[in-house]
């Protein structure tokens, strides 16, 4: 790890008002650690290893102290690459001595009651931690502001990755409403095969295909698609689509559509009704950071759901609107959830995240999913900027 990381790390920590964030691991099981410290995979990791890194001056100033690497003798040298004062030990009770210096001190763990992605520090290895007089805080904030946060450079990059998606939805689309009204045949399979030859031409990387589901199957808001399965006149039509530059952020978005040239009434309407839930988060968003009160995850997911609940659809609901987006499709930063791993984090400058309500009935389901990131104490749809629209009304195969 380099200077300029180590002080990013601990920025985090003081703006977290903690005395400091503690990584440790055991057989790789938290694979959070590994990643953040970047810990080969290949490495014994038989016994714990402690990592502490403190809340100091940033680096330059008086009274700085290194990071503890604490290990035990029979692999001594798992840390020998991070910076820090080596502290080795053998068996648990001299374990507990070396930890006894980090005693009455507030660290960041990776523990939490209600995010679960970022919950690996197990029950045992959190008992050993306040055996030996250590106070245990979740991490959850440490994570957001030295993972979750995007620069303009990232914002660049998701940027150009959401307009690449935008421009694959219409050109599947237009497969789609051709086949249709030439009568063709025409599977998930097909589309989901032209998407992803859409991201190779593009040089979009995704840790999974898209998402295509026709019919009963765009109720299953995580379907796999089963082979054979055909579009059928009449069926609602689901893409979700999520990729990114090599190296770079993704960006991930849902689009629905109609096999067919009218959509009945019904249809329209409810798509219609989630388009404005969508609408009403994000003005919610837009009205908080406005008047200079950040909003949680957790409050924009309350108001999206406020405003389906209102229009009688509570029933239909049965995930979060959003989740953080980074690196991952599924990132380290703030999560639009309330119900479901309720994130209280607020949304900073560089928090990119979805916004997607999703309303789930009998034979069908529909999601409607945009991007958005916090620059400069404001939301910005992703897309926008390159004269890309975000969905507004249902597609059809219509002219």
């Amino acid at each position: 790890m380099d200077p300029e990381k180590l002080e990013e790390m601990r920025k985090a920590i003081r703006e977290e008002n903690l005395d400091g964030w503690l990584f440790c691991n055991f057989h790789h099981r938290d694979r959070l650690s590994d990643e953040i410290l970047a810990i080969p995979s290949g490495v014994s990791n038989s016994r714990w290893w402690i990592y502490a890194v403190p809340a100091l001056p940033p680096l330059g100033e008086e009274g700085k102290e290194l990071p503890l690497k604490i290990v035990s003798r029979v692999e001594e040298d798992v840390l020998d690459f991070l910076p820090g004062e080596k502290i080795p030990y053998s068996g648990r009770e001299e374990l507990l001595s070396r930890l006894a210096a980090l005693g009455g001190k507030r660290w960041g763990v990776h523990a939490s009651k209600t995010l679960a992605a970022i919950s690996w520090l197990d029950a045992g290895a959190a008992a050993l931690f306040k055996e030996a007089g250590l106070v245990l805080a979740p991490a959850a904030g440490l994570i957001q502001r030295f993972r979750g946060l995007l620069d303009g450079k990232g914002m660049a990059s998701h940027e150009r990755a959401a307009a690449h998606l935008y421009e694959s939805v219409f050109i599947a689309w237009e497969a789609v409403r051709r086949a249709y009204r030439q009568r063709k045949t025409i599977t998930e399979a097909d589309i989901q095969r032209l998407f992803l030859d859409e991201f190779e031409k593009r040089k979009l990387t995704s840790d999974h295909p898209p998402l295509v589901a026709a019919g009963i199957n765009s109720g299953n808001p995580h379907y796999e698609i089963r082979k054979g399965a055909v579009f059928k006149s009449g069926d609602v039509i689901q893409f979700d689509v999520w990729a990114k530059e090599a190296g770079g952020i993704y960006a991930d978005i849902s689009w629905a559509g109609f096999y067919g040239l009218k959509p009945p009434g019904s249809l329209e309407k409810k798509f219609g009704d989630l388009v404005s839930a969508r609408e009403d988060g994000l003005e919610y968003l837009r009205n908080g950071l406005e008047a200079e009160r950040r909003p949680s995850g957790a409050a924009v997911d309350a108001a999206v759901r406020k405003s389906l609940a209102a229009l009688g659809y509570t029933e239909a609901l049965r995930h979060r609107t959003g989740h953080g987006i980074d690196t991952e499709v599924h990132g380290s930063g703030v999560n639009i959830d309330s119900v479901e791993f309720p994130d209280e984090r607020l949304l900073l400058d560089g928090s990119c995240f979805s916004l997607e309500p999703g309303v789930y009935f009998q034979d069908f389901g529909l999601r409607t999913e945009i991007n958005v990131y916090i620059r400069d104490g404001k939301a910005v749809v992703s897309g926008a900027h390159s004269g890309h629209e975000r969905q507004s009304r249902i597609l059809t195969c219509d002219e």
